[in-house]
């Protein structure tokens, strides 16, 4: 049997960061939660040691992608590689899958897109807790992937 925290399904997240440098990353997230109506207030967790959250820690804004349902096999590159280790902005332009939103490069075809401002964070156990207010927004499409998904397909386990 499952544990507890595994057996809802989830969305799969995509976060767009971009560093003082100007060089983006992407990655993969599912703990992400909205937790405020009015003004719309996001939770998104980031792990440690990662690209991402190099990022986040010296920008203020982040995009955050609702990926799409046909969109499973980009986990691996997304959320498998270190953006360390392994440039994913060069592998996504070469397969011509990047567009640009709110003057950033960002995944085409996705379920939607939120302009993300950075309120706070803290860090809460293997990730940092980041709290973010929603700026802009686009909906495209609400075939959106799930982490059952990504089971059914063998990508993770659990």
């Amino acid at each position: 049997m499952r544990r507890p925290w595994n057996l809802c399904d989830l969305p799969v997240h995509s976060l767009v960061t971009q560093g003082i440098d100007g060089q983006t990353n992407m990655n993969v997230c599912t703990y992400v939660s909205a937790v405020s109506m009015e003004p719309k207030i996001y939770a998104v967790a980031v792990s440690h040691g990662t690209k991402s959250l190099e990022n986040l820690m010296k920008t203020e804004s982040a995009v955050l992608q609702i990926l799409h349902k046909e969109q499973f096999s980009l986990v691996n590159t997304l959320g498998k590689k270190s953006g360390f280790r392994y440039n994913k902005m060069a592998y996504l332009q070469k397969k011509n899958l990047l567009e640009e939103w709110q003057e950033r490069p960002v995944l085409k075809d996705v379920c939607a897109r939120l302009l993300l401002r950075k309120m706070s964070y803290q860090t809460t156990g293997d990730h940092d807790l980041f709290l973010f207010s929603v700026e802009k927004y686009q909906v495209l499409s609400d075939n959106y992937l799930t982490i059952n998904h990504l089971r059914e397909k063998k990508i993770i386990y659990g």
